[in-house]
């Protein structure tokens, strides 16, 4: 008989990892909260779940923003291309997108989960659903056994090993309510304060809220904390009734969001990072002087969307209605100093529910990062978003589920 093993969580890595460890020879339970497995894994990707990020594991930890030493060897046993490789295997076709991004070919994100519980039936995982751990027991530096509740029965599932896969604490609705963290709390360890991440920007401007529901591409959006650049990336954001979001403002949010609202910390959007400031002045000369007795007003269509027509004027200090021939070089400057550095000041974050992934968790400093076992107690083991590891948008996120669910099977499979 295998090593008995409780997975607590069936979300991505809770799923993979029980299907892995049980195909190896593990005796595994899967205890899951929720009626139905990998709630969470199905809104992923606005539905379409970018599951992975087709790059080398060298370029993988390039975008992991919290602690990716921790993560090289889970990515370079079981990388991008693994994934890719194990997936099609088990019948999944998939695509790769712009930047990487890995879909299932139908954009459905309901045949990840069709395909991760077909494992899971193949590989005779025995599933408990709305079933809650609600603690895990340890004697003498070693797990004895996980303790669940369902419905009005509380019962011990005895086990020689716990794997805790119960998320973070973002999207609440699908059960990712920070069980994790007490868990590992009440065995010894550390938890780094979770916070959400890759989410929405609060901002402060208020005509950031007149430009609600715009939203702008091939912009380079940057963050400064006393004039020195913490983050700079191009491409897509929207504006909102609160502020930005989009996904460099995501990415962003992973960067600076413990120190969101610190007044040394700013923003500004470049409109036309393409053109350098004398780029773009000549283009306001030439423009200008072709069109000299209109006014300003009638001109910002060709340089600017709709919705920022009444901003860029109000932000220059010039009058809307002022002759394009009577615009000096000074107020020249000033367009292009706005239309280069748009000014942002962001206040806060939205909330957890609006959050992709966590940022903080159980510290890694106490789990091995080969095999995700705990070092303060015999086979207990860490994966997935619990830990505490995130990273940028771009199918990143998901990839640490796996790559962390396949060194814990590893583990396993090795102490049958």
């Amino acid at each position: 008989m295998g090593v008995r093993t409780v997975i607590i969580g069936g979300g991505a890595a809770g799923m993979l990892c029980a299907a892995l460890s049980a195909s190896g020879g593990a005796d595994v339970t899967l205890v899951e909260r929720n009626e139905k497995l990998g709630k969470k894994l199905y809104i992923t990707g606005k539905g379409r779940c970018n599951f992975t990020n087709c790059c080398s594991p060298s370029e993988f930890l390039n975008n992991v923003v919290t602690n990716p030493r921790f993560l090289y060897s889970a990515v370079s046993r079981f990388s991008p291309d693994d994934v890719m490789e194990l997936f099609e295997s088990w019948g999944l076709r998939t695509k790769v997108e712009r930047g990487r991004r890995a879909f299932p070919a139908s954009d459905r994100s309901a045949d990840v989960c069709d395909m991760l519980r077909s494992a899971l039936r193949k590989a005779h995982v025995r599933v408990l659903l709305n079933t809650r751990a609600v603690r895990v027991l340890a004697e003498d530096g070693g797990v004895t056994g996980v303790e669940v509740l369902s419905g009005d029965e509380r019962q011990v599932i005895p086990c020689e090993a716990a794997v805790v896969a119960t998320g973070g604490i973002t999207y609440p609705s699908t059960g990712s309510t920070g069980d994790g963290y007490r868990f590992a709390k009440e065995c010894g360890h550390t938890v780094e304060e979770p916070v959400p991440s890759l989410v929405p920007i609060v901002c402060r401007e208020e005509y950031i809220r007149e430009m609600q529901g715009l939203s702008l591409k091939n912009v380079r959006l940057t963050f400064l904390r006393k004039d020195r650049e913490i983050f700079s990336d191009f491409g897509e954001m929207m504006f909102t009734h609160f502020g930005i979001t989009g996904p460099i403002v995501l990415s962003a949010s992973a960067m600076i969001g413990r120190s969101i609202g610190d007044h040394d910390i700013k923003a500004r959007i470049d409109l036309k990072p393409a053109l350098t400031e004398e780029e773009f002045d000549h283009r306001l000369v030439r423009l200008f002087s072709e069109n000299p007795n209109r006014d300003f007003k009638n001109v910002l269509g060709e340089l600017y969307p709709a919705k920022m027509h009444a901003v860029i004027p109000e932000l220059s200090g010039l009058d809307p209605s002022r002759k394009l021939r009577d615009i000096t070089r000074e107020e020249r400057r000033a367009i292009a100093e706005v239309t280069k550095n748009l000014p942002v000041t962001p206040t806060a974050l939205r909330g957890r529910n609006e959050a992709v992934v966590t940022k903080g968790g159980v510290s890694v400093k106490e789990v091995r990062p080969g095999t995700m076992e705990s070092k303060l107690v015999n086979r207990l083991y860490f994966i997935g978003e619990v830990l505490d590891v995130d990273a940028f948008t771009g199918g990143y996120n998901l990839q640490i589920a796996w790559s962390t669910a396949a060194s814990c099977a590893g583990d396993l499979n090795a102490r049958q």
